[in-house]
C-alpha cells in the first residue's frame, strides 16, 4: 500500500520546510567518511522531491548550505560545493518531468563560480515550471537574512522612498530572501536534534515543528508521511481559542 493514500489531501501543508541533517554521523556510524553521507543524504533528496510531487505538495524547503557551514574543514566544502553541481546537473531531468520549479534563497553569490553558475542556469530552466517549487537554502543564515532586511528598509527610510508608520509585517516580508513564498507550515529535522540552528526563523513563527530521530540519508517516504499526519492532527490556533476554531 502507497503510505501516500493514508494523507488527508484536503489538509496538506502548503509549505514544509527541511533541516536535513545527520549526514556525518550517519556515515561515522557505518565507519566510512562524512563524504560518504553527504552523497546518500542526495539520494534522500532526489526521493524527498519526488514525493512531495507526488503526495501534491506546494513548497518544499531544504535547508542545504548555511551560512556556518562555511566554517567547516575546506575539504569537506569542496565535496558539498561539487556534489551541488553534479546533482543540480543530473536532477534537472527530473525538475522537467515533475513541473519543478528550482528556487534559491542566501549568499548565492559566495557560492563557487561554477556552484553559482550552474544554480542560475537550472533556475532560469524551470522558471516557467507550475507545480512545486522547490527552493534550496545555500549560503544561508535567517539573522543574516533580518539584518539584510532591517539595512534595506532603514535606507528606504532615510531616502524617503518609504516612512517609518509604513513599516509593517508585509514591509518586512518583501524585503526577505523569501518574499515570494509563503510562512512555513510544517518544520521538520532529522537526527534527533531538536533545534532551529538560524532557519526561517521569521518564517516560522507558527509552523509546527516536528524533530524525528533518523539521520538524513534514512529519511523514507513512511517518514515523511508520518510528519505529515502529525501536522494533520495538530490544532492550529493561531493564538485563538479552540473554542473560536469550532
Amino acid at each position: 500500500m502507497n503510505p501516500f493514500e493514508t494523507i488527508d489531501k484536503k489538509n496538506l501543508p502548503r509549505h514544509i520546510a527541511i533541516i536535513m541533517d545527520g549526514n556525518g554521523r550517519w556515515a561515522k556510524k557505518q565507519g566510512k567518511l562524512r563524504v560518504f553521507g553527504h552523497e546518500n543524504g542526495v539520494e534522500t533528496v532526489r526521493r524527498t522531491v519526488e514525493n512531495c510531487v507526488e503526495i501534491g505538495l506546494d513548497y518544499l524547503t531544504l535547508y542545504t548550505f548555511s551560512t556556518e557551514n562555511w566554517n567547516r574543514p575546506k575539504l569537506e566544502v569542496d565535496i558539498l560545493m561539487k556534489l551541488l553541481v553534479s546533482s543540480l546537473k543530473k536532477e534537472l531531468d527530473t525538475f522537467m518531468k515533475n513541473n519543478v520549479k528550482l528556487n534559491a534563497i542566501g549568499d548565492i553569490r559566495s557560492l563557487p563560480k561554477k556552484a553559482h553558475r550552474e544554480l542560475k542556469e537550472v533556475m532560469e530552466k524551470t522558471s516557467g515550471h507550475t507545480g512545486m517549487t522547490l527552493t534550496l537554502a545555500l549560503s544561508y543564515g535567517a539573522r543574516e537574512e533580518i539584518t539584510n532586511a532591517v539595512k534595506q528598509i532603514s535606507t528606504k527610510v532615510k531616502n524617503n522612498i518609504i516612512s517609518v508608520d509604513d513599516i509593517d509585517e508585509t514591509i518586512i516580508n518583501t524585503h526577505l530572501y523569501t518574499h515570494d513564498l509563503p510562512d512555513v507550515d510544517l518544520l521538520i529535522r532529522t537526527s534527533g536534534e531538536c533545534r532551529i540552528s538560524n532557519f526561517l526563523l521569521w518564517q516560522i513563527a507558527y509552523a509546527e515543528l516536528y524533530f524525528i530521530d533518523v539521520f538524513w540519508p534514512d529519511f523514507s517516504e513512511l517518514h515523511l508521511t508520518e510528519a505529515i499526519k502529525n501536522y494533520q492532527n495538530r490544532e492550529r490556533r493561531f493564538g485563538k481559542t479552540s473554542e473560536q476554531l469550532n
